[in-house]
């Protein structure tokens, strides 16, 4: 459920209409909606789109190569943190590199010289308007969403109107308790307003449902160092690793802990594989 159209995207990025469109036309972006589903039919950008397309916006300013551009994009679009809001994010530039720092670490999607600075939270705060209206039309047709729709309405929503983020994944859980993700997300939420009892509860109800996901085993461990229990917290990052072992937060995380507890050999092999892990990205 996207929530932005060409016309919003060009007013908020001040790029023209058929600029955006090109943006679209290079693949970088979400494929578009397919047409017939309540609000889907009108909707078209997602806000990790607005991310993608104001980095691109600056490199065509910085006169990037085209093609440099593209593969830039791309990779930056997969390298998007996992389990965590956009809005947290800031792209810059550091040397030759473009950064993407999300607080806990940064990488690199693609070299390149270029000279860029924005912090995602800002243009989340243009969007939020954009976004409310979204929320608004999915109350509308209510009827017409399945657990699916309200789960991306959270996602849409995260970064720039979190409380309605919420909303959206309690709606989704209520038509579909098992759904894995939206436990992970409104966990992530509540984690970020305080409830970590709350929070943690939603992680294991996540794991229970995909004992796989090392977002949801990840997550767990922060709650539990949160909670005073690096034990346990040791284990649940453990546990994320076996399932991603390129989980570099994962590593250092432990390796901190392990740290704390003596375990120095432990500490050093974790944070000499977070250490190749983001040089390698």
């Amino acid at each position: 459920m996207k929530g932005y159209n060409s016309r919003d995207v060009a007013r908020l990025l001040g790029l023209t209409v058929a600029q955006v469109r090109g943006f679209a036309r290079d693949g970088f972006l979400t494929p578009p909606p397919r047409p017939g589903r309540g609000v889907r039919r009108r909707l078209q950008f997602s806000f990790q789109d607005l991310v993608i397309l104001r980095t691109a916006k600056a490199l065509v300013a910085a006169r990037i190569p085209t093609r440099r551009i593209r593969r830039a994009l791309k990779q930056l679009r997969q390298q998007l943190p996992r389990g965590r809001s956009l809005a947290e994010l800031r792209i810059t530039a550091e040397g030759d590199r473009i950064m993407v720092s999300d607080g806990y670490t940064a990488w690199n999607p693609e070299s390149g010289q270029t000279h860029l600075a924005f912090a995602v939270s800002d243009l989340a705060t243009r969007a939020a308007p954009i976004a409310r209206r979204t929320a608004q039309a999915a109350r509308a047709a209510e009827g017409d969403l399945d657990a699916e729709d309200w789960y991306e309405l959270g996602l849409e929503l995260e970064a720039v109107e979190p409380g309605e983020a919420r909303d959206a994944y309690r709606r989704a859980l209520e038509l579909d308790a098992h759904h894995a993700d939206a436990h992970v997300n409104l966990g992530r939420l509540l984690h970020e307003q305080g409830m970590i009892e709350e929070a943690e509860r939603h992680y294991r109800l996540a794991l229970r449902e995909n004992p796989d996901h090392a977002t949801a085993a990840f997550n767990l461990g922060i709650a539990l160092e949160d909670l005073n229990q690096p034990g346990d917290a040791i284990e649940a990052y453990r546990a994320a690793l076996a399932r991603d072992p390129r989980l570099a937060d994962a590593h250092y995380n432990v390796a901190r802990l392990y740290e704390k507890v003596g375990k120095k050999a432990a500490a050093l092999r974790h944070l000499s594989i977070y250490r190749r892990l983001t040089m390698e990205a």
